[in-house]
């Protein structure tokens, strides 16, 4: 049975990019994620984005852990599939590239009837739409010798953090606190505003026929995330500054894309993107 996960990119950074994906779907995906969700979200997808991250210690998932990231060889800034996809026992394709397509390929069945007990398809949906969050996350798309900045300890502002946690949830919470009166409905808002009218709107056709997710991810790791950062310094408004555009677009980036593939999979169309009005 599937519950809504212990809400823990971050649980805001997961719900805004599937909230943001559900209201760009063409009326066959809705329909297909909506059959395909347990009835006690009502039709939600953003109720369950965080459920692989509640799952992935349990016994049952475990294997599920290597899929959330992709390690990197330090200081190289680029990614290569062949290289870098596998788990740290080398197993191929176990990594967040690999998973998204693997998903991705599983979602296909449903659309033409060939579904069978190999797969579970609404297991399928909850980790594709999961893995495009993290995948749009940079240093989920790290350096293997820090783990993706989860071994770099800093402060971030005025208390103890990693430069992997300021990148998954400290940029979103503090922006939610000193702009948004946390209220992340106003931030989503402020978002899709970007790009549906606003600065970003330009931008959205790249977005959707981006073909190396991946290289994309690692090199903005590299300029963004980890230059200028030390361990044990501290970080603040200069950081957040300078940062907080970034973290906003990626969530972006990654709710345009998770409804171009999820209509793409589920729809009769290639357009595979709806923009809002």
């Amino acid at each position: 049975m599937i519950g809504p996960g212990a809400q823990g990119w971050s649980k805001e950074g997961h719900i805004m990019t599937c909230r943001i994906a559900q209201g760009l779907l063409e009326s066959e995906a809705l329909e297909a994620i909506q059959n395909l969700l347990p009835l006690n979200v009502n039709g939600d997808l953003s109720a369950l984005c965080t459920w692989p991250d509640q799952i992935r210690h349990w016994h049952k998932y475990r294997w599920t852990s290597p899929l959330h990231f992709i390690d990197t060889p330090d200081d190289e800034c680029t990614f290569n599939y062949q290289r870098d996809c596998h788990d740290p026992h080398g197993v191929e394709d176990m990594c967040v590239a690999g998973a998204v397509q693997n998903f991705t390929s599983q979602l296909v069945h449903y659309r033409e009837g060939s579904a069978d007990r190999r797969y579970n398809m609404t297991e399928a949906l909850l980790f594709l739409s999961h893995f495009m969050g993290d995948i749009h996350q940079p240093m989920h798309v790290g350096f293997t010798s820090d783990e993706g900045g989860n071994t770099i300890n800093l402060r971030w502002f005025r208390h103890k953090s990693n430069l992997h946690h300021v990148r998954d949830r400290e940029i979103v919470l503090t922006a939610l606190s000193d702009y948004y009166e946390k209220d992340m409905d106003l931030l989503q808002k402020d978002i899709e505003g970007n790009f549906t009218d606003g600065i970003w709107s330009s931008d959205v056709s790249s977005w959707e026929h981006c073909d190396d997710i991946l290289s994309c991810s690692i090199n903005i790791a590299c300029k963004w995330g980890y230059k200028g950062v030390d361990p044990g310094t501290t970080l603040a408004d200069d950081y957040f500054d300078s940062r907080m555009p970034i973290v906003m677009k990626r969530i972006a980036q990654g709710g345009v894309r998770l409804a171009m593939i999820l209509n793409h999979v589920f729809g009769d169309t290639d357009e595979g993107f709806a923009i809002a009005t």
